[in-house]
């Protein structure tokens, strides 16, 4: 059974084209576009937005790559602390070569990094801007201003952006992206523009937000799954009233765009001697509310992401020893869209689990509904043996036949044991397949529970204790949507491996 669908992805791929077109008409010369939210791979908006997937933006661009080139930002500072991509587990210094390397795929010119908040005195910094340019690309350093974003006359000038190092592209249509928020693609973008402008050129800047939604409901939940995946940042939904002034049209944008229109404004003013835009809406190519075709689908989609993300807030803060200020505006989201952590069908169903063991738990639902749980034993862990269960049913392979003998999985607890140095000789869900894999070249039901293994994408699963990398790892590669309880597997453990 697939799931319900609730957005037009081929729609989405013609009207953005499209405006996009339009916009760089309006601008007349090089267009600089802004590209909030994961470029290729936007794993949020295919879960909010069933339908849209995670390469939808490209896909879009594609149409008109003969036009586009991509320059990436990165943070210096987020190099210095080393921070990493926590849906793919990667570091930000690496996911920008493996964009690289995507969009090259896809045919795209993709020459240019950019380092925003460079300082010399940043080892890690230097090194990746030296590793970056023994790799064949070409990196332009660009300086913290001291004032950004208030002081414009600092910024519009020699000792502001002046100080910049100019990314020498060579396409009408420029794509700023990064690997996540905060890399400065804003100010890339604008100090590319003030060095076009000074060359005589013409340029102009737009972007292309995805969430949220400017023509949905201020507390739809498409908008609402937005404010709880950057709870971190503080962002907020808010009515956009630049918008509602100029054009008596109410229209959704977000705190920090709305805050930052007035500095914005200036800038743009100072630069090019007129602003484009009446408000931070319009400044927007955003089409993806009129390619919804099922509202229903999108808002329940969106309210079971805005619980994931609440978890994911839990965990996160469990691991970390921190307060519980991330999670507690996570509750406030949830109860902004009138839902609660058992809404997730199958969060009980595991935490009655592990009540009746006093051991951890799992539960999976099925496309079909069915609710597969999984106990934790001498043998298994408890994803694991949930991940052997759901194989099974979706096999037809009757509950009672074993997957696995438990001759064939003690020699890999000896392994692990005995010669690895793990505490846990129970296997991981990693482990698991491995065997099962082996076992399919001379048994029929394990060829049969793999053969079915790709009916787990889009899965929900739930486990009373917080996974270890090496299952998230496994889950995430599976497409199976995970959420946790933030509770640790060693409970007395002070160091916990993660």
């Amino acid at each position: 059974m697939t799931h319900a669908q609730g957005f037009d992805r081929e729609k989405y791929i013609l009207l953005q084209s499209e405006h996009i077109n339009k916009r760089r008409a309006d601008i007349g010369g090089r267009l600089y576009l802004e590209m909030g939210g994961k470029l290729f791979d936007d794993m949020h908006a295919s879960r909010v937005l069933p339908g849209f997937t995670p390469d939808n933006k490209i896909a879009m661009l594609q149409r008109i790559k003969d036009d586009v080139e991509i320059l990436v930002c990165i943070n210096a500072k987020d190099i210095a602390r080393q921070k990493v991509r926590a849906d793919l587990g990667i570091l930000y210094e690496d996911d920008v070569l493996r964009l690289i390397d995507i969009f090259r795929e896809r045919g795209f010119l993709v020459e240019h990094v950019v380092m925003t908040q460079f300082e010399e005195s940043n080892e890690q910094a230097v090194a990746v801007v030296e590793r970056l340019r023994r790799l064949g690309l070409k990196v332009a350093k660009h300086r913290t201003i001291a004032g950004y974003p208030t002081n414009t006359d600092v910024i519009v000038s020699e000792e502001g952006f002046g100080k910049n190092e100019y990314a020498e592209v060579t396409r009408d249509l420029v794509v700023v992206t990064a690997p996540g928020p905060g890399s400065g693609k804003l100010a890339t973008a604008l100090s590319q523009v003030y060095h076009e402008l000074n060359s005589g050129k013409t340029a102009g800047y737009a972007k292309f937000e995805t969430f949220p939604v400017w023509n949905l409901p201020l507390e739809h939940p498409v908008n609402l799954a937005y404010e709880a995946a950057t709870v971190d940042l503080n962002d907020a939904n808010v009515i956009d009233h630049f918008h509602l002034k100029a054009h008596g049209e109410s229209a959704v944008n977000y705190n920090r765009d709305v805050e930052a229109f007035p500095l914005l404004s200036a800038l743009l003013e100072k630069m090019t001697g007129h602003v484009p835009y009446q408000s931070p809406t319009d400044m927007g190519v955003n089409m993806v509310g009129f390619c919804i075709t099922d509202d229903e689908v999108c808002r329940k989609a969106s309210e079971q992401e805005i619980i994931r993300r609440y978890f994911k807030t839990l965990v996160d803060e469990a691991r970390a020893g921190l307060d519980d200020v991330w999670s507690s505006r996570a509750a406030v989201v949830m109860a902004k869209a009138g839902i609660k952590e058992t809404d997730r069908r199958v969060v009980a169903p595991a935490r009655m689990r592990a009540e009746e063991t006093g051991d951890a738990a799992s539960a999976i639902e099925l496309a079909d509904g069915t609710i597969i749980r999984g106990r934790t034993s001498e043998l298994l862990g408890c994803s694991a043996a949930m991940l052997l269960n759901a194989l099974k049913y979706l096999a037809g392979i009757d509950d009672e036949t074993l997957l696995l003998s438990p001759e064939s999985i003690e020699p890999i607890q000896s392994l692990k044991t005995k010669h690895l140095g793990s505490l846990n000789p129970r296997l991981h869900t990693d482990e698991v397949l491995i065997a099962l894999s082996v076992s399919a070249a001379k048994d029929e039901n394990a060829r049969r529970a793999l053969d079915v293994i790709k009916q787990l994408r889009g899965c929900d699963v739930h486990t009373t204790t917080i996974l270890g990398s090496v299952d998230e790892g496994i889950f995430r590669n599976l497409g199976v949507l995970v959420t946790s309880d933030p509770v640790f597997a060693r409970k007395k453990a002070l160091y916990q491996k993660r």
